[in-house]
């Protein structure tokens, strides 16, 4: 290189660190609603998570998305999605280290809290690779309800085994499940599918139609909606029959997606594939939801799990990159907003755990209720909070190599996934009226930090009126949905988290004392107590 070209004050690579153990937060929320027996079992997978060569397998499954052979060199129809070796790493690792369907096999008393803290932590890594690792842990509750499919498919299921291919789900040792409800000219609204189901004489049917979007199109098995005469009805469906022979499951496409690049999200024909009832006829979408709530929890997962990969990146540049003459974290507005960012991070963080230890705790109606609005809230505040810890890194943070970028990208994601804005936040207004049991298990959880805050108490005065009001409900439903979610995490905060760290909440989040920005922390916010807190701590 020329004298010119003499590289200072760049940041070091982000590697040698524990995004599990090392993160404060995470390892405490563990603790609170596991043990610690539970976070050990976690160390090799988190250090695997924070090493080079973990990071390097997320770059190279995010770079080299599948690709989709539909026929093989002699004609034959063969559907099959190619894989860079990365991603089967990734995946490898997550099954493996009981992240997919594992829990429900476990019979501890917080293994579905562990796999929470171990999804939150390794897909940091790369985030793509958790969909088909999400329906895997989604399909069983679902799978449940015919006990012989059950019995059939769950051994593979929760098995902590990944084997690649299409073959024999009884030959395999463990196995990957999918959905397929999405339809083109209804989306959201399933009820309008048009995909049929005819029953056959060995009590098989056989489905004809369309699916928009199918995801994770390699898998095993799939849960997918179909029409029969007494309505919307959910079935499964296999890629391999158990005779060994393939299922009709011709995929037109691949998605061609803002982000999540590495996963494989498909269009896919139905022309006489065969699938078994799950369920009654006709209550497909009850069926179904077992899994999209469990699903729904992995969306505030893996927010959760992006706006704290993109909170240790900007900590991790700010610590050590120059401006001014002093360091950037040194500097009180860069302060304050990687405490304003950290403030988020923790939030997200406590209720996706708390979601799942109700998961744990056969919390059927809180999960009901507080997922679908943790849902919305925590998904929706990914963006804007990935947005501005890639402006930390400023020009270094919007090039591709720093990942900032794919988080970026990433981000949205889960707020579309699984019901988007609208959809949830009208969800949560239906869990309210039709189980009035679920408001009433959140709001007790909520009433656990009466108390404890002047601004907390406000904010759940505010609720409760919004709640009180019958006027006018759709309209306000985004309104009702935030704020539940906002006093869920505001109780937690107040009950569990430092002072520094629940007074910022209530005096911005719930107080009112915010910008439109983040990084408008009060003057007396102890930032930097907040910040060292956020930060990483290294092996």
């Amino acid at each position: 290189m020329s004298a010119t070209h003499e590289v200072t004050n760049q940041v070091p690579p982000l590697v040698g660190h524990d995004p599990i153990a090392g993160d404060a937060v995470l390892a405490e929320a563990c603790r609170r609603h596991a043990d610690d027996a539970a976070l050990g079992s976690l160390s090799e997978l988190g250090r695997l998570a924070g090493s080079e060569q973990a990071q390097e397998w997320g770059r190279l499954a995010n770079e080299n998305p599948p690709r989709l052979r539909t026929h093989d060199r002699y004609g034959h129809r063969v559907d099959e999605v190619e894989f860079h070796p990365a991603w089967h790493e990734l995946m490898r690792t997550a099954v493996e280290h009981g992240l997919a369907g594992a829990p429900w096999a476990d019979g501890g008393p917080s293994a579905h809290v562990r796999r929470a803290v171990g999804y939150l932590g390794w897909t940091q890594v790369e985030m793509g690779h958790g969909c088909p690792v999400t329906m895997t842990y989604a399909v069983v509750p679902a799978l449940r309800r015919d006990a012989d499919l059950a019995a059939r498919y769950e051994p593979g299921l929760t098995a902590r085994a990944y084997r690649f291919g299409l073959t024999d789900p009884a030959e395999k040792p463990g196995l990957i499940a999918g959905m397929g409800m999405t339809e083109k000219q209804g989306g959201s609204d399933v009820r309008a599918n048009t995909t049929r189901a005819v029953r056959q004489p060995d009590g098989s049917y056989a489905l004809t139609g369309h699916k928009w979007f199918t995801s994770a199109p390699m898998s095993d098995l799939f849960l997918v909606l179909a029409q029969l005469d007494e309505g919307v009805s959910c079935f499964l469906v296999p890629r391999v029959l158990p005779d060994g022979s393939r299922n009709v499951f011709h995929v037109q496409r691949l998605k061609d997606k803002l982000g999540d690049r590495s996963n494989a999200s498909s269009e896919v024909e139905f022309d006489g594939t065969t699938g078994w009832l799950v369920g009654e006829p006709g209550r497909g979408v009850p069926t179904i939801i077992e899994m999209v709530n469990m699903t729904r929890l992995d969306c505030v997962l893996g927010s959760a799990s992006t706006v704290r990969a993109a909170l240790t990146q900007a900590i991790h540049h700010a610590d050590h990159r120059r401006a001014f003459g002093a360091r950037l974290v040194d500097q009180p507005l860069m302060q304050n907003v990687l405490a304003d960012l950290a403030i988020e991070s923790e939030a997200a963080t406590a209720l996706a755990i708390r979601l799942a230890a109700a998961v744990d705790g056969g919390e059927q109606a809180f999960l009901r209720l507080a997922g679908a609005a943790a849902k919305f809230w925590v998904c929706k505040r990914t963006p804007s909070v990935v947005a501005e810890a890639l402006e930390v890194l400023g020009g270094n943070g919007y090039v591709e190599e720093s990942g900032l970028p794919r988080l970026y990208r990433q981000a949205p994601l889960n707020s579309i996934w699984e019901g988007s804005g609208n959809v949830i936040a009208l969800d949560v207004l239906r869990a309210m009226g039709r189980q009035s049991d679920s408001l009433a298990a959140v709001v007790a959880e909520i009433d656990l930090a009466r108390g404890a805050d002047a601004r907390f108490d406000d904010a759940v005065k505010r609720l409760s009126a919004e709640l009180g009001d019958p006027d006018d409900l759709p309209l306000r439903a985004r309104r009702v949905a935030g704020l539940l979610a906002l006093c869920l995490q505001g109780s937690l905060l107040l009950r569990f988290a430092p002072s520094a760290v629940a007074d910022a909440f209530c005096a911005t989040r719930l107080g009112g004392d915010w910008g439109a920005v983040l990084g408008t922390l009060p003057a007396g916010t102890p930032t930097r107590q907040i910040v060292d807190r956020g930060r990483i701590t290294p092996l």
